[in-house]
């Protein structure tokens, strides 16, 4: 599948004298072990905030959308602007299993399965937006698409809420196959290593059967790559799906055609953000440094500040737009209302966050750099943030009659609600570090050959070693 030969002067993806038995303890060793006092503390933390959300959404559920400080003006605050987050978080996992996988880059296998368990996790805190918006949840069923007795009610095919429910259930499956389908041969290797009967069943079932066969192998790959492929253009489309909820509008401020390309962008920003947090994190509690290099890194942050640069130029072309069209609602949506008054703190927010911010990555000191690089994860996260509530907020709470004019601060339930989704993320994430490899350990075997240090030095005092002989053969003739 790979190379048998790389350039010397690209550094090593594993660091270390490591052979395969020592890249498999040094991976499932922390599974294996009882978790430490700080993995307890997390964990704890994530499910107080999880129950707080629970308590949010049932005083929401009780009460009705009322409770969410929602208004004539502004019929999508928090919520969605949540919504639409979350969805962006959950996209650097794919893109870095599926699009690199394709491109054969080496440099995934360290990252990508914690990005892929990511994204399965923020989608699911995603789902969770639009169904409790509907206030009445208990007839969520009006919203499904069958025959019924009640006339013609059917669901409206043309609308992109629609198209948002299809988009992220296929994008939700498609990624959950694509990651456990690479844990399969990891499952095994935790099942063979297992010290109780109950560990060695429960990994058993979870790996169906594994031998590590050649037709085991052939068939995994052969898999991995048809769910990279479908996976590939979902990565381009859940995200533009979700911007045509704005595009097909005709509010000033919504209805832009560079909203597709500008909300991928975005998200793959804020995605490969959310992958630095995490695996900064993972990488010093579980001491996985040999895996999770520099290299990762710096290559994580060069998309960082390319899809930052996008995003800056999307917003610039906005502006832009606005002034350029001579629509007087278009610009005073933009630079009266969205760069200047009441809500105008949280445009230069999100421009200094996502614009002026990440522009540091230029320097190769800075992207190497791990206290740099995790103020930078947090600071683009929230500045993704505010580019959703940006563009739902500004947009809404100026309208064309200014009677209904309002402000929008958000009440508490909808404060727990988001908060209850980290809750959420926290918890699922802190079970799959204890009871799942979070790195693929298979994967780094295949690369371990080829970019492995001990390998790569081997391979230089080779190359040494027949260049002086060519000399000294040179020399005598």
């Amino acid at each position: 599948m790979h190379l048998k030969y790389e350039s010397t002067l690209r550094e090593p993806l594993v660091d270390g004298v490591k052979d395969y038995h020592q890249v498999t303890e040094d991976i499932i060793a922390p599974i294996e072990a009882k978790p430490g006092k700080l993995w307890y503390v997390g964990f704890a933390i994530s499910i107080v905030l999880l129950l707080f959300g629970v308590f949010s959404v049932t005083w929401e559920v009780y009460y009705g959308t009322g409770v969410w400080n929602l208004n004539k003006t502004i019929g999508w605050g928090w919520d969605i602007t949540n919504f639409v987050w979350w969805v962006g978080i959950g996209h650097a996992g794919t893109l870095i299993s599926a699009i690199l996988m394709l491109f054969r880059q080496g440099w995934r296998t360290g990252v990508n399965r914690a990005a892929e368990a990511m994204t399965i996790f923020a989608v699911m805190c995603a789902g969770q937006f639009p169904i409790f918006h509907m206030g009445r949840v208990w007839m969520a069923f009006f919203v499904l698409p069958y025959p019924n007795t009640r006339g013609p009610l059917w669901v409206n095919f043309n609308s992109p809420l629609l198209w948002d429910v299809f988009a992220i259930s296929t994008y939700f499956t498609v990624s959950l196959l694509f990651w456990y389908s690479g844990l399969i041969p990891d499952f095994a290797t935790v099942r063979d290593r297992a010290k109780t009967k109950l560990r060695k069943l429960l990994y058993g079932v979870a790996s169906f059967g594994w031998t590590g066969s050649t037709k085991h192998w052939q068939r995994h790959e052969a898999l991995s790559l048809v769910l990279a492929g479908l996976s590939t253009p979902l990565v381009l489309s859940v995200h533009t799906i979700v911007s045509f909820d704005f595009a097909t509008s005709v509010i000033p401020g919504w209805h832009t055609t560079i909203f597709p390309p500008y909300f991928v962008a975005g998200a793959i920003f804020s995605g490969f953000a959310m992958v630095q947090t995490l695996l900064i994190i993972c990488r010093k509690i579980m001491g996985l440094e040999d895996y999770i290099t520099m290299g990762h890194i710096e290559a994580m942050n060069k998309v960082i500040v390319l899809t930052g640069s996008i995003v800056g130029v999307a917003y610039l072309t906005e502006l832009f737009m606005a002034w350029y069209g001579g629509n007087p609602y278009e610009f005073d949506t933009f630079y009266k209302f969205r760069a200047a008054g009441p809500l105008g703190w949280s445009y230069w927010i999100m421009m200094s966050c996502n614009v002026i911010s990440p522009q540091v990555f230029w320097f190769r000191k800075m992207r190497r750099n791990i206290a740099v690089t995790f103020v930078m994860s947090i600071i683009v996260n929230i500045g993704m943030w505010f580019e959703r509530f940006v563009i739902i907020c500004t947009s809404l709470y100026r309208d064309y009659l200014p009677s209904s004019w309002s402000y929008y601060r958000p009440s508490w339930p909808e404060l727990g609600f988001y908060i209850g989704t980290f809750g959420l993320f926290f918890t699922c994430f802190f079970l799959f570090s204890k009871y799942f490899p979070v790195i693929a350990v298979a994967e780094i075997k295949s690369i371990l050959k080829v970019s492995g240090e001990s390998y790569k030095n081997k391979m230089v005092a080779l190359e040494e070693s027949s260049i002086e002989k060519f000399e000294h053969d040179a020399h005598h003739h």
